[in-house]
């Protein structure tokens, strides 16, 4: 009996591979063994960065607050305290835009921040 080879499958998984890294630079899109290792790294930084990312914009919102609040008068810190004891339930996503797009409705909501933060301190 002929030894079976993995000839017709393992040229389908070649290309495969190969469609899937063609516009990688230099040997990553043309040597299968360097290809191979390019497109494990791509995944595993696929992967984590898609958790980072999350991280990165939650950063990026409480800068923003941090600035339209200290502009405003009142810390960070005691704006969310202040939130969180008058029941807001608004997240730092859409605080973050209120604060630049609708500077109005951001000045209401740091007041009501400020009244609830005085009386937490007091």
């Amino acid at each position: 009996m002929p030894r079976a080879r993995a000839g017709s499958a393992r040229h389908r998984k070649k290309v495969r591979l190969f469609r899937t890294v063609s516009g990688y630079a230099g040997p990553r899109s043309t040597l299968y063994r360097s290809a191979k290792e390019a497109l494990t790294h791509a995944k595993v930084y696929a992967y984590r960065d898609r958790r980072a990312r999350k991280r990165d914009f939650r950063a990026l919102w409480i800068t923003r607050l941090t600035a339209a609040c200290r502009a405003r008068g009142i810390p960070y810190s005691r704006f969310v305290g202040g939130l969180r004891a008058a029941n807001c339930t608004i997240n730092r996503k859409m605080l973050s835009e209120l604060a630049i797009h609708d500077p109005k409705a951001f000045d209401a909501v740091a007041e009501l921040a400020k009244r609830h933060a005085v009386k937490d301190a007091a």
